[in-house]
Parts: structure tokens; C-alpha cells; sequence
């Protein structure tokens, strides 16, 4: 009996050894943001923001659930904060709407959804979701995303849902550096770097990415960046798992997302060399910035980022959350 007993036992340790460890990691945007200029009060917020989009989306891996459902959850809880540039926090662009990108990937399957120009969704990424999974398509975007929301019920809000104070500022004071260096066109770096993402490593293996933005400040014409754009700033395959924050126009250009998958898959790299050689020299020397957060099938992740912070976060099988936003 002993010695069945402790051959069962063996084996429940070996199925364990041998389990991926459950990973999620998030970014809340890359930018200019200086410890002066953030409240002690604000970064409390921001910080408690994180931390809760981390929880919830590791409840869902420590309960064994998927890691789309686990970056799906996280992603919506930072739409929902006033303090991100995506959904409820959006910038406005030079119209004064709120646009709105988002997408969302499958590394098991290297299934793809992804939405732009929204005006009405409470939360981007569950549209993007809907167009992968229910949806012959990957990328919808206008009005027409919006008919495809309503008919897979989707929730639509009233555009001055996603207005704030703090944005409308952003968007007055960008206008006028406009008006006084008489240019055609004027964005905000520093305004637009709230881009969110996720990242989730399952008890199965499977990786996914999510990314949701309001985009740049002040934009015009109709103008995309990155973030719903897979494999500039989403992707995930099955060995590794990418999501961007920053200039979307460079992250384009480099094929940021999926240039760093391809150094992992195709030369070996570990995720944190691929990653880091990117964001610190592919996407400076195009004369870009900004930051990803990248993870692997075996849990390893990297936040590597170019300027002087990024909002971000992780949390694994042990539970413990760790949240940072300067460089130390």
C-alpha cells in the first residue's frame, strides 16, 4: 500500500514539475511621465488599477481557465480606468471624438481579432474578440465594426462615456502648440502613451496577447497606429507572446511584435534578448520609441521600454503581484 501510495504521490509530482508555470504580465503605456509630475495620489490609483487587472486575470489561470480569458479580463479592467489611454481614459484626436484600436491573439492557433476607429464600444478588446471568434474575419473597423457589435451584442455607450477632464486638457493644449507653430498637424507623444496590454502563459502552455488604445492626441485623419495591427503591436504563437505601447507609426515600420517572436522561433534568442534588442535598437534607430512586454512558453518575460517609464506588471503561480513604473 506504502508503495502505492508513493508512486501516486510521484506521479502527482512530476505532473506538477512538469506544468508550465502561469504567468500574466500587463502594461499600462509607455511614456514621458516623471516622478514630479505624478501625484503621490495618482500613482496610488494607477498602481491599484494595475494590481487589480493583474489579480483578475490570474484567478482566472490559478482556476486553470484560458490565457485568452485571462488577458481578455485584465485588458477590460484597464479600459474601464479613467487613468489609460484606452476606452474609459481615451485621448481625443482632433475632431474631439475618442477613436478606439484594439486586438487581441490566439498563440495555440494563431487566431487574430482586431478592431480600429470605434466610437461606441464600452470595451474594444471584447469587440476584437468577437471578431476572431465569431467573425470569418480578423480586422473591422467604423461604423461598420460597430453594426457587427451590435448584431453579436456587444455593449455600445454614448461617446461622452469615454471623456475626461484630463484628456479634453491634453487635447486644448496640444491645439494650441498647433496654432502657435503653425503646423498641419500636431500630436502628443506624451498624452498618447496609456496604450494597455496583456500577456498570459496557461496551465496548458498556451500563450495569448491583447493590446487596446485610444491613440494619439490630437489625430487626425483617420490615422491608425499599432495596436490592432497583428504583428506590430499584438502577437502570440506558441512559443511566445508580444504586446507593444508607444510611437505605433515605428512599431509599423519594424514589425515590432512579431520581429521579436521571429528572433525567439527562427535564431534561438531567449525572450528577454529578443525583446530587448528591439525596443533598444531597432525601433530608436528608426527614430521611435516606446516599450512591449514579451513572454514565452516557459514563463520568462521581458519589459523592456526606451523612455522614461512604463506602467507595468506581473504576477505568477505564487501570487505575488509585483507592479512597477520608473526604471527601478
Amino acid at each position: 500500500m506504502l508503495r502505492i501510495l508513493g508512486a501516486i504521490a510521484l506521479c502527482f509530482a512530476s505532473a506538477a514539475m512538469s506544468a508550465p508555470p502561469i504567468r500574466l504580465v500587463i502594461h499600462g503605456g509607455a511614456g514621458t511621465m516623471s516622478r514630479t509630475e505624478l501625484s503621490a495620489e495618482r500613482e496610488q490609483a494607477i498602481r491599484a488599477d494595475l494590481e487589480r487587472a493583474l489579480r483578475a486575470g490570474h484567478a482566472i489561470l490559478a482556476k486553470g481557465g484560458t490565457s485568452l480569458d485571462a488577458v481578455t479580463k485584465a485588458v477590460v479592467i484597464l479600459e474601464d480606468s479613467p487613468y489609460f489611454n484606452a476606452a474609459k481614459g481615451a485621448v481625443f484626436n482632433a475632431e474631439g471624438k475618442n477613436e478606439l484600436d484594439a486586438s487581441i491573439m490566439d498563440g495555440a492557433t494563431r487566431k487574430a481579432g482586431a478592431v480600429a476607429g470605434l466610437h461606441r464600444v464600452k470595451n474594444p478588446i471584447l469587440l476584437a474578440r468577437a471578431v476572431m471568434e465569431q467573425s470569418k474575419h480578423v480586422m473591422l473597423i467604423g461604423d461598420g465594426a460597430e453594426v457587427f457589435a451590435k448584431s453579436v451584442g456587444i455593449e455600445l455607450v454614448d461617446p461622452k462615456y469615454f471623456r475626461t477632464e484630463e484628456r479634453w486638457k491634453q487635447l486644448k493644449e496640444a491645439q494650441a502648440k498647433e496654432r502657435a507653430s503653425a503646423s498641419v498637424e500636431s500630436t502628443e507623444k506624451s498624452a498618447y502613451f496609456g496604450t494597455v496590454g496583456a500577456l498570459a502563459l496557461d496551465r496548458d502552455g498556451k500563450l495569448a496577447a491583447a493590446t487596446s488604445t485610444g491613440g494619439m492626441t490630437n489625430k487626425r485623419w483617420g490615422r491608425v497606429g499599432d495596436s490592432p495591427i497583428i504583428g506590430a503591436g499584438t502577437y502570440a504563437d506558441a512559443r511566445c507572446a508580444v504586446s507593444g505601447t508607444g510611437w505605433g507609426e515605428y512599431f509599423i515600420r519594424a514589425a515590432v511584435a512579431h520581429d521579436i517572436c521571429a528572433r525567439v522561433e527562427y535564431r534561438g534568442d531567449s525572450i528577454e534578448q529578443a525583446a530587448n534588442d528591439v525596443v533598444m535598437t531597432v525601433v530608436p534607430e528608426l527614430g521611435g520609441d516606446g516599450g512591449v512586454i514579451a513572454l514565452d512558453a516557459a514563463g520568462n518575460y521581458a519589459m523592456p521600454f526606451n523612455t522614461q517609464g512604463m506602467y507595468r506588471g506581473t504576477i505568477g503561480a505564487d501570487g505575488n503581484v509585483s507592479v512597477a513604473i520608473f526604471r527601478d
